[in-house]
């Protein structure tokens, strides 16, 4: 009686455009083996998964209609598409030994059910073998090769798109800004994971497969050092030669933000925006807030005892006076304008002052590399374990990276005090956008960057502008001049030609 067989055919990718095109060559060459050698095929299995790990689902069904006595031969294009794995391969073998399995057929090779065959067969899967791990062998050397050099080998991370001329990744310009305001607005500690989430839902932002980002992809997204320039393989840091997208200074914001968030704490009234920040200027405590009919209403705590303040302030009417507070700091688009050229001036002019500074952080990088050199020669002497030089590297390649970083901030800002005052500038200009905002919790974020000992006494908000934003609130008495001393940073004055026209 002729033996019954049973078609396998397999790609090595679940993906459906690579190999698209290998299931339907098999299938069209052994169709035509068959009809060729008047085969008997009484069922046929596909599948699109790697052969170097056991527990394909298809091949098990198949082998299992071979073990139930339903079947007696198998016809493939090639030993490697049965198994590439020793597990796999000796159980082919086993069914031969248990008689269950009668006959193999290749169109590309011949094969006798014999101790000779068998045992050539047991080659061809053994060289199946091989040939895989080499070639995963080879595949982790390229990897580390690139790593080394600074590119990424896998998928570009959110924000950034690969490149397939230089075989890296670029910034997307499209995601890349949204990305960025995404840690800059988790930063404050304004906004938990989930209000991170609504945000890149509302401004559009997809993942690759094309669904919102959820609450642990964002986490993760956060948590990643790769978008301020380092790169994270198998626990061990390297330096990426891509542009970051964030500075590490912010980057560690976040990180501190999310550990905190970690600790146990007291119930929080995330539906209020005006809490957590203002306080009872009566007697100090904190401003809390409940809602009834519909509305939110503020009032002080008085967890200290009896306080004289009285009634209830609706969030409408808070709203108000914080954006009465919001006006004030904001300044006219032409002041803005002319103050930023000036700026722009004295950044010209500062230029060669600058290179003492840069020359020292060059040489604290330096003796950062020379130490990252020790650090090697050490792991491989063994005075140091691998845990040991892990651990150690990646502090250092962290600090490299800052130092690169401040390197290139000090060489396009010039001065410590020049990037400060033109963000206050920025934000005094783009202030009057919260005028209208729909989502409140940007409003009290911007007002703490800007002011401090914020207070509620009945109807009012007190309230105490920092350095930096004096000058801004008080820009109808302004003169002549714009004092950097109340940046706190140098003592030396800049000249506001908007304030005199």
């Amino acid at each position: 009686m002729n033996n019954r067989f049973v078609i396998y055919v397999r790609k090595s990718s679940e993906q459906e455009e690579r190999q698209a095109l290998s299931i339907e060559a098999q299938l069209r060459e052994l169709n035509e083996y068959a009809a060729k050698e008047q085969l008997q095929i009484v069922a046929s299995f596909e599948e699109a998964r790697t052969a170097r790990e056991t527990g394909r689902i298809v091949f098990g069904e198949m082998l299992g209609l071979i073990e139930r006595g339903e079947a007696d031969g198998i016809l493939a294009w090639h030993p490697d598409r049965l198994a590439r794995n020793s597990v796999d391969g000796g159980h082919i073998i086993h069914l031969f030994d248990q008689g269950k399995l009668k006959d193999l057929r290749f169109p590309t090779l011949t094969f006798e059910n014999t101790p000779q065959g068998i045992f050539m067969l047991s080659i061809a899967f053994s060289q199946s073998k091989y040939y895989t791990d080499s070639l995963s062998e080879n595949v982790k050397r390229g990897i580390r090769q690139k790593l080394k050099r600074g590119e990424w080998s896998w998928f570009a991370p959110t924000g950034y798109l690969n490149n397939p001329h230089t075989r890296n990744i670029d910034l997307d310009p499209e995601k890349a800004p949204i990305v960025r305001k995404a840690f800059e607005l988790y930063s404050t500690g304004e906004y938990t994971l989930d209000a991170i989430k609504d945000f890149l839902k509302v401004q559009g932002l997809r993942s690759r497969t094309g669904k919102a980002m959820g609450k642990a992809a964002v986490q993760i997204m956060l948590r990643n050092p790769i978008y301020y320039g380092v790169m994270r393989a198998k626990g061990e840091y390297h330096e990426g030669s891509f542009r970051p997208l964030i500075s590490k200074s912010l980057f560690e914001k976040c990180q501190s933000v999310m550990s905190d968030r970690g600790k146990p704490r007291k119930g929080t009234q995330n539906n209020f925006p005006f809490t957590g920040w203002l306080k009872c200027s009566n007697c100090g405590c904190a401003i809390t807030a409940q809602q009834q009919k519909g509305h939110h209403y503020y009032h002080c705590t008085k967890k200290k005892g009896p306080c004289p303040a009285k009634g209830y302030l609706r969030e409408e009417k808070l709203l108000d006076k914080a954006r009465t507070i919001v006006e004030q700091l904001t300044l006219p688009d032409d002041w803005v304008d002319n103050m930023l050229t000036e700026l722009d001036k004295r950044e010209t002019q500062n230029k060669s002052k600058n290179r003492a500074v840069i020359q020292h952080l060059k040489n604290e990088k330096r003796e950062l590399e020379k130490k990252m050199e020790d650090l090697l020669d050490l792991r491989l002497d063994g005075t140091i374990t691998n845990d040991e030089y892990l651990t150690k590297k990646n502090k250092l390649v962290s600090k490299k990276v800052e130092l690169d970083q401040k390197i290139a901030s000090a060489e396009r800002n010039h001065c410590e005090w020049l990037e400060p005052c033109r963000q206050i500038i920025l934000r005094s200009k783009e202030a009057k956008s919260l005028l209208h905002t729909e989502n409140l919790r940007e409003i009290p974020t911007f007002l703490k960057q800007a002011g401090l000992n914020w207070a509620l006494k009945e109807d009012a908000v007190q309230w105490e502008a920092k350095k930096g934003w004096r000058k801004v609130r008080q820009r109808g008495e302004c003169s002549t001049w714009w004092a950097m001393e109340d940046l706190n940073l140098r003592p030396r004055h800049y000249q506001c030609r908007a304030l005199t026209s």
